[in-house]
């Protein structure tokens, strides 16, 4: 993608921060500052040298690698961003155990009864974890359960079992994992509505009634330039989940828009960035934030919102976004750390 060349010149021209975005987060009382990478992004060498500077990320999530195969324990695909994280000693958030999407052609073409669809879950969530048991800070248990109106998204776990598949999902993690935290994830729960209202009363209210344990819900936040919810909206939100006795997170955070990119939807952008960040800044058992890559050549909006892109903080040309400078003012000014740059 090329830019117009007096927008990217003063793009390029803006200084590097000695501070850097998760050494800020944490100054702001936040567990960490993230991104999701996946394997085949790895053999950039400037962009594994962003990922590895601890300054600016200190927590990975793998994009794909650790995604469900149901039946089929391979964990090589997994283990090339967990022991990078090792390596660098930054914490991992491992995603997921139970989605809907990515699953092996069998599991919807097997003729299941509940007693065989409960070992294969069982099966499946007890492997996993017990394999990356003391790696993972936290596990993505459920992923993605809910519709836009708040009913349970139709799925094969679904079908077979109904909701006690969340039960039988979140209780088999928790007994692999006991250390692990262990969390709901989706999107478009960001802000009131019927289904966030769902995640607190289908998913977190629903297992906790059970006894069975939930520590936190993963907010994707995959927002497009101007849609943003506002920062008081995301707040209370989280709150609502908060006052549930449980965690939150910022999962999966990225802001479309049009490309090619001008200046006015870089300046939403911005403001969109520092509402999400700010937000959890403001709420304290908001424990930290992920971006769902940093780099634009390796975002997945492209490809799934056709026309749309330039929705994380790096361009292609690894200069960065207004937003990053944006991001950095809202984790600056709330750890009282003057703004400069060197």
């Amino acid at each position: 993608m090329r830019f117009p060349f007096l927008l990217l010149a003063a793009w390029a021209s803006i200084p590097r921060s000695s501070a850097q975005l998760n050494e800020l987060a944490k100054a702001a009382g936040k567990l960490y500052f993230g991104t999701a990478t996946d394997n085949p992004e790895l053999s950039n060498s400037t962009y594994i040298s962003i990922l590895d500077d601890t300054r600016e990320f200190g927590q990975l999530t793998p994009s794909n690698g650790m995604k469900p195969s149901p039946g089929v324990f391979n964990y090589t695909p997994g283990s090339i961003v967990a022991n990078l994280a090792t390596k660098n000693r930054q914490i991992l958030r491992c995603h997921n155990l139970v989605w809907y999407s990515q699953l092996a052609p069998w599991v919807t073409t097997t003729t299941w009864t509940a007693a065989s669809l409960t070992r294969a879950l069982v099966q499946h969530i007890t492997h996993e974890v017990s394999h990356w048991r003391s790696q993972c800070y936290a596990w993505d248990v459920v992923n993605e359960a809910l519709n836009d109106d708040g009913s349970y998204r139709n799925n094969t776990f679904l079908q077979i079992l109904g909701p006690e598949y969340l039960k039988i999902a979140f209780a088999a993690a928790a007994a692999a994992d006991p250390a692990a935290r262990l969390y709901y994830n989706d999107y478009n729960i960001e802000y009131a509505g019927p289904k966030a209202r769902a995640a607190r009363e289908k998913i977190v209210g629903f297992l906790q009634d059970a006894g069975i344990r939930i520590d936190g819900v993963g907010l994707e936040s995959h927002f497009l330039v101007g849609e943003t919810p506002s920062l008081e909206d995301q707040v209370e939100n989280m709150q609502s989940f908060v006052r549930m006795g449980v965690d939150v997170a910022i999962t999966e955070l990225d802001v479309r828009m049009l490309n090619p990119p001008d200046e006015a939807s870089l300046a939403q952008q911005t403001k969109d960035y520092q509402a999400a960040v700010g937000a959890c800044l403001q709420v304290p058992r908001c424990v930290g934030i992920t971006v769902w890559d940093f780099y634009d050549p390796f975002s997945w909006i492209p490809g799934t919102f056709p026309g749309y892109g330039s929705a994380d903080l790096y361009f292609p040309d690894f200069t960065k976004h207004p937003a990053y400078y944006g991001v950095m003012d809202v984790l600056k000014n709330d750890t009282g750390v003057g703004r400069s740059r060197d």
